[in-house]
This record gives structure tokens, sequence and C-alpha cells, in this order.
């Protein structure tokens, strides 16, 4: 495409030097080489080489994007999770609730389950519950397991699997997720070694 755009402009400027010195049909070979016009046909290469100079520039720099695009490492899916009872009891509730009210259950996955097991331990250090980095949680679920959309519920200090999923259910906002338009989910509950408290973390994809 650069190349048919460069000769055309190239026709242009050859039209336009012809028109501008009255030279007519007949004459215009010697006129190329006559003394008169020699500056203007120097003029005329050295803008034709600016011209392909700009446009190689262009066209490398291009492919230099791609490769460095192709040359990214992939992100790692985690394939191997192991799930405490706690773990099974939660997931095992959420798909009781949907089935229940007439959803589809969800497929457990555990490289989700590990994102949400990396949280709990975040807040377990931090000593504090929240939906910290979610954005990078479900930017790397969207791109390791080709999700379209990804939420988040978490909780904390809830001794029981029965009383985290009262209280998810009783707040709009958590039962939304529980009953959202997912396809698989993961699920992490961790014990803080110092205090005994439990943190929950509860991922939801569509896939």
């Amino acid at each position: 495409m650069y190349l048919i755009d460069f000769i055309w402009y190239l026709i242009d400027i050859l039209i336009t030097f012809i028109l501008a010195n009255n030279i007519s049909k007949n004459n215009f070979v010697s006129y190329c080489f006559s003394m008169k016009s020699v500056d203007v046909m120097k003029r005329i290469f050295r803008i034709s080489l600016f011209i392909s100079t700009v446009l190689l520039a262009i066209s490398c720099s291009s492919d230099s994007n791609e490769v460095s695009e192709e040359e990214k490492p992939s992100e790692e899916l985690i394939a191997d999770y192991s799930y405490n009872e706690s773990e099974t009891e939660v997931m095992q509730l959420v798909n009781k609730h949907r089935k229940n009210i007439g959803l589809k259950e969800l497929i457990k996955v555990n490289h989700i389950s590990f994102k949400s097991e990396e949280h709990c331990n975040y807040m377990i250090a931090n000593k504090k519950i929240s939906h910290d980095n979610f954005i990078a949680r479900s930017e790397n679920i969207m791109s390791v397991m080709n999700a379209i959309t990804v939420g988040e519920n978490v909780a904390y200090n809830y001794k029981t699997s029965d009383a985290v999923m009262i209280a998810w259910l009783a707040s709009k906002d958590h039962k939304k997720n529980i009953e959202g338009d997912y396809t698989h989910f993961g699920i992490a509950v961790k014990i803080d070694a110092e205090n005994g408290r439990k943190y929950y973390t509860n991922i939801f994809a569509k896939i």
C-alpha cells in the first residue's frame, strides 16, 4: 500500500513540474536532461528518498511492535489445588442454593481457587478484609481461563460454612454474585495462625 501511494506521489510531482514549466510532450525528454532541469530533478530525487526512508521506518516500527507482543510470556495455568473441608462445604452450599432457585450449578476450577487462596493469604498478612488487587485477579482469570466476566465475595471471622453463606445471602451484592450469570467458580478458606480466625474468598467467572 505504501509503495502505491509513493508512486502516485511521484507522478503528481512530475505532472506539477511539467505544468509549472509549460513543457510539451515532444520536448519533455530533452528538457529533463537540460541544465535548467537538473536542480529540479535533484530536488524530486531528494524528496523521493526522504519519503522512502520515512515509509521504511514506519514499517520496521510496526513489525517490531508485533514481535514484542508475541514475545510476551503467557500466564501460567494452575492445575492443582487441594481443598480443605470448609472450602468443599462452601462450594456445595453455593451450588445447592443455585439449584434450589433453578440456576445451573457452577463448575469448580482449581486455577480460580488458587487465585482465591492468594487473596486470602494477602488478607491474613495485612490483617484486613478487602477486595484489594481484584482487577489484577480478574484480568489473570480472563487471560488464563478466557473468562468474560469475574465477580468476588470475601468474608472474615465466620466459624462455619453455613454462617458465611447466610451472611452472603443476606447481603444484596454478595447474593447477586452467588446467583449471578456465571459458569465457574473457585474458593479459598484460610485460617490466620495467630488468632485462629477464618478468611474467605469466593471468585466467580463466566467462561
